[in-house]
């Protein structure tokens, strides 16, 4: 049998080729290989993410969601979550960075084009059709002109106004309370922050072994400022006729400060219960009984009755209203909650940006938010996603992945997840909708590390942590008022009045930034 000279030379280079890519897959360790990982015929890069959150409950990059994504994007993320808050500025420190960094607490510090690739260059470079719309530009771009990431959960007075459904996350302050005490109690009104308190005495007397109103360490004030009008937070600033000033000095800040101390006073707080290091005491006496009101996020008497049920108990939780009080205030300042940053010993700058590109995609939104459509959501003609799935049941969320690998999103596609007809988180953030105001211009007023501000900024702070104790268990309402009084004197010995001048500097210059 006789064979042409071009069809054999044609078998010997289809037979080398094959050699080469069975060389090609005996070799997946080299370095040009280094970071992948063969699944079939698609080539899937594995980036190295640290995730700078302690209690985060999601540290595998498994489940259907991670799988759909890395099915999008050709990316797996090996996931290391942080052991403590001092970690990362550690690492950052030490310059052992990995491929990408996800976090809230260090986002001026790793927006630094020593430590970190500017978006605006890689998206120029690699992903010229990844659009990020002026606002979010505007709101993360640095002195020296670039923009190291986006944070998640934002979103414009406008877009929450144009989106009925988008209600907000349970990234917000919320009590609830025992509906069968209550019943006992006779069902007293709780239309008042002082309705409340009378109720809390109520139990104290009824119920003395039971702990009135027990609060997670890290949602002890918020609620309650709100309720007084306060607009910020302890370490926060508020604007009045124009001009910027520290939270502890606005002149509600003493009526906050004197309800907590009674609180405290009146048995109705444990002293304890602002030493806690563990954020799941609190949970256990809500759960077990031990505890009349809950004091957490608007999720906790829907997640604390479905722990209840599964544990085999009877008893169950309902909301306070979000504005229990005339004067309920909630001021916006937040620019989002954390970023994804691109780090320089990034192995893959390419397909990173164009990982956080699909993201923030309105299917990759989605898709991380809400889950796989048609299995675990269907879409509403109303505007909002009908879930195939309790959000508040966080064994089935975070198994399955969803909502946390939002390493880019916005407050709009997370304020739909927490659309939930018939749910009590649901209602309690449409009552936050209603008294809500945003102000992100004044979110821009952040300190640049290694600055004097900075500087002020972290010792002024680091007071109002450790004497804001004292004034809330002062042993009486004048020592309480004498310690607030200290408190203020004390800040302005540390530089307040310099601090406040930068800040108002700032204002006046980032607030035009939002003038349409």
């Amino acid at each position: 049998m006789r064979i042409k000279k071009g069809l054999l030379l044609s078998l010997s280079l289809v037979l080398s080729l094959s050699l080469l890519v069975a060389c090609g897959s005996n070799n997946a360790n080299t370095n040009e290989n280094a970071g992948k990982v063969s699944t079939g015929n698609d080539e899937v890069k594995e980036l190295t993410l640290f995730i700078d959150a302690p209690w985060y409950p999601v540290s595998e990059w498994k489940g259907p969601i991670a799988e759909k994504i890395t099915e999008k994007t050709g990316v797996k993320l090996k996931v290391t979550v942080a052991a403590d808050d001092r970690q990362l500025p550690l690492m950052i420190s030490s310059g052992d960075l990995p491929d990408l960094i996800f976090t809230y607490s260090q986002i001026d510090r790793l927006s630094d084009s020593s430590l970190s690739y500017p978006w605006n260059e890689l998206i120029e470079q690699y992903a010229p059709d990844f659009v990020i719309d002026n606002t979010r530009i505007a709101i993360h771009t640095m002195d020296d002109g670039n923009f190291y990431t986006v944070r998640n959960s934002f979103a414009t007075q406008e877009e929450m106004a144009a989106n009925k459904y988008a209600i907000g996350s349970d990234g917000n302050p919320g009590i609830a309370v025992r509906e069968d005490i209550l019943n006992e109690l006779g069902n007293p009104s709780l239309n008042s922050v002082e309705d409340f308190v009378n109720v809390l005495d109520m139990v104290k007397k009824k119920y003395p072994d039971m702990v009135p109103l027990i609060m997670d360490k890290d949602w002890i004030e918020q609620y309650f400022l709100q309720q007084f009008g306060v607009e910020a937070l302890l370490d926060g600033w508020y604007e009045r006729d124009g001009k910027i000033e520290y939270a502890i000095k606005q002149p509600e800040m003493l009526d906050f400060f004197k309800f907590m101390n009674k609180l405290y006073r009146e048995g109705y707080i444990l002293a304890e219960n602002f030493a806690y290091t563990n954020d799941q005491i609190d949970d256990e006496y809500a759960i077990s009984g031990k505890a009349f009101a809950h004091s957490h996020t608007v999720s906790i008497a829907d997640t604390d009755n479905a722990k209840i049920k599964s544990n085999g108990g009877s008893h169950t939780f309902k909301m306070l209203p979000s504005a229990l009080s005339k004067d309920a205030k909630i001021v916006s300042t937040g620019l989002g909650f954390a970023g994804t940053f691109i780090t320089k010993n990034n192995k893959d700058p390419e397909a990173s940006i164009k990982f956080i590109e699909y993201l923030a995609s309105d299917e990759g939104k989605k898709l991380t938010m809400f889950g796989i459509e048609g299995e675990h959501w269907t879409w509403n003609e109303e505007g909002y996603p009908n879930l195939n799935y309790d959000p508040s049941d966080a064994d089935f969320v975070n198994s399955n992945g969803i909502k946390w690998w939002y390493l880019y999103n916005d407050g709009i596609t997370e304020g739909l997840q927490g659309y939930v007809p018939g749910t009590q988180k649901t209602q309690a953030l449409l009552e936050r909708k209603q008294i809500t105001q945003y102000k992100p211009e004044i979110g821009l007023i952040q300190t640049q590390p290694d600055s004097e501000e900075k500087t002020i900024k972290t010792k002024v702070d680091e007071m109002i942590k450790n004497e804001k104790v004292k004034i809330y268990l002062a042993g009486s309402e004048e020592e309480a008022i004498a310690n607030y009084e200290n408190m203020l004197k004390t800040a302005d010995q540390l530089g307040l009045p310099q601090l406040v001048d930068w800040a108002n500097d700032i204002y006046q210059k980032k607030k035009e930034l939002f003038i349409k």
